[in-house]
């Protein structure tokens, strides 16, 4: 093996984990749920009526898939009500 060898594999390996790094952060950021990021005031007794829980996957009448935005979708789903 010659070092220029070594130095070429060396820069693909490392291109390599740098491109992996590049793509999980934008992956995160991409589909990662947003976070609450908004300052509310520390002396609020209740919860902000507008935010409520999130709706879980389910099967429609169709057989598509309701509340679900990525394209793989869980098994065994239940069905809508």
């Amino acid at each position: 093996m010659r070092l220029s060898d070594l130095g070429k594999g060396a820069s693909v390996f490392l291109g390599v984990i740098v491109a992996g790094y590049v793509s999980t952060a934008y992956v995160d950021q991409r589909f990662a749920a947003p976070a609450n990021t908004a300052s509310a005031p520390a002396s609020t007794s209740s919860p902000d009526p507008t935010i409520g829980p999130a709706a879980s996957a389910c099967v429609g009448e169709d057989g598509s898939w309701k509340n679900w935005p990525w394209p793989n979708v869980p098994a065994l789903s239940p069905k809508c009500k």
